[in-house]
Parts: structure tokens; C-alpha cells; sequence
């Protein structure tokens, strides 16, 4: 059985995710969207999460006038894929820098050294 939380607190737990981003780094995000929905398409397969756009090590002088790039976290298959909330906050937390490092440029296998696959 899937755990249970409201939208506004899964959405909180997204939030914090994001907190612990180095300001920084965190400056550097420009022109990207974080979306919470409730299930991935079925192109992207089963995924608790995904990147779309020109991550910013591809980005060049060209790079102008685009749609923003999305990340998406998808909060039925993380609710599924725990049973307790504080499995779901480190679940959370893995998802969201785990797309984050992709806008950067971070590719699974990095993540995965990384213990973020």
C-alpha cells in the first residue's frame, strides 16, 4: 500500500530538497522549472523523476530565446515506493538533486559513484 500525504506536504518535502542546495550552485539554475505531477508519462517509463531541457555544461552563446528546461518529480511512484514519511523525505531528497545534477550536466554513471542513481 502506497504511503499517504497531502499534495501541500509532498510539495514541502520538495521544497526542502531544494534548500540543501548550495546557494551557489543553487544561483546557477536559470531557466529551468521544477513540476510536481502525480505520474510520469509512459515515455519516460517508470521513473520517480526527470530532466528535460540543454543542461548547462551544453549551453553556449547560442543559447537564447528557449523554453525553459523542467524537471519534473513525480509523487505517485515516490509514495509507492515508501512506507514511512521519513523514507519518503530521503527518497524525496535523492530525486530532486538527482534531476537538479542533471541540469548541471551530471550523468547517471556520476550519480551513481555518487550514491544519487
Amino acid at each position: 500500500m502506497a504511503l499517504s500525504v497531502t499534495p501541500e506536504r509532498f510539495d514541502e518535502l520538495v521544497d526542502e530538497a531544494l534548500e540543501l542546495i548550495p546557494e551557489q550552485l543553487f544561483d546557477l539554475v536559470e531557466n529551468c522549472a521544477l513540476i510536481v505531477e502525480e505520474e510520469p508519462d509512459p515515455e519516460y517509463g517508470d521513473v520517480l523523476g526527470f530532466y528535460s531541457g540543454t543542461p548547462l555544461s551544453e549551453r553556449t552563446s547560442q543559447y537564447s530565446g528557449v523554453l525553459p528546461d523542467r524537471i519534473l518529480i513525480f509523487r505517485g511512484p515516490l509514495l509507492r515506493l515508501v512506507s514511512t514519511e521519513d523514507e519518503l523525505v530521503e527518497q524525496v531528497r535523492i530525486t530532486v538533486l538527482h534531476e537538479v545534477a542533471h541540469f548541471f550536466g551530471i550523468d547517471d554513471d556520476e550519480l551513481d559513484d555518487l550514491g544519487y542513481a
